[in-house]
């Protein structure tokens, strides 16, 4: 018997701030507001078709009901296993990008700034650091992985996943969230900040060269604080604080 994929995450991710008032905000919508809007709902549609019977003076129908009935069922049952595979891969997905943005809160100390979910136009960055070694994207990619051969390789240019190519390849969707950063940068700064994009999988083993990563870093998270220790300072703090500033009003811009 196939073995079904297991989540690459051993802990779940820490509570968020003001995660118990969201909670509690969604548990008054889901108990005490969507039921009554779904009951009032029904009761109109339902007056409504008694009033239509009345002033038509339509025979009962049960077959056409009946029919109508198991159409609309068996539609919401296919719907409901579709969004249901989709609904657990985001679930996967957010859960990955939190427990990658807790650890990597824990670079402020090494004096970085660190900004989450970066929209973009029609995508968003998952991550961005901005410290002594540079300005950096960071693409979570948090998959489930299987029972043999969880592991990542890269050579510089093709990423395998348990020896398979993915079917939306990270290292050009990394690249080019880099060059957008950049870009946006440049255009809000009038100076040329150099972005170098990173893939990290958590829970997988990372098989990579070090020639492989001079350009692109595919890790798992816990190696990235070692990989920007070993880089050199290339932003004073200055450019860092420059930088900085420029990306959080693009951030508050974007969500106006």
């Amino acid at each position: 018997m196939r073995q079904a994929p297991r989540t690459p995450l051993k802990d779940n991710p820490l509570r968020q701030p003001g995660q118990s008032l969201r909670e509690e905000r969604q548990r008054l919508i889901d108990d005490k507001f969507l039921p009554w809007l779904i009951a009032s709902v029904m009761t109109i549609f339902l007056a409504g078709y008694e009033w239509a019977r009345y002033v038509w003076k339509t025979p009962y129908d049960p077959w056409t009901h009946t029919a109508l009935a198991v159409l609309a069922t068996s539609f919401a049952a296919w719907r409901f296993l579709s969004v249901r595979k989709q609904s657990q891969s985001l679930k996967l997905g957010i859960s990955g990008e939190v427990a990658v943005g807790q650890f990597l809160d824990r670079l402020h100390a090494e004096q970085y700034q660190v900004f989450h979910d970066v929209r973009g136009h029609g995508f968003n960055l998952d991550h961005v650091l901005i410290g002594p070694a540079g300005v950096f994207t960071v693409e979570t990619k948090t998959w489930n992985k299987p029972h043999s051969n969880a592991k990542v390789n890269f050579d510089g240019e093709r990423l395998l996943v348990a020896g398979k190519e993915p079917d939306r390849d990270p290292v050009v969707q990394a690249r080019a969230q880099a060059a957008w950063l950049r870009t946006q940068l440049r255009e809000s700064t009038g100076k040329d900040f150099e972005v170098w994009p990173v893939i990290v999988f958590p829970g997988w083993f990372v098989e990579a060269t070090s020639t492989s990563q001079r350009k692109l870093w595919v890790l798992e998270p816990k190696a990235l604080p070692t990989f920007l220790k070993n880089e050199p300072v290339s932003l004073s703090a200055e450019d860092r604080k420059l930088a900085s500033f420029h990306l959080s009003r693009m951030i508050r811009t974007a969500e106006e």
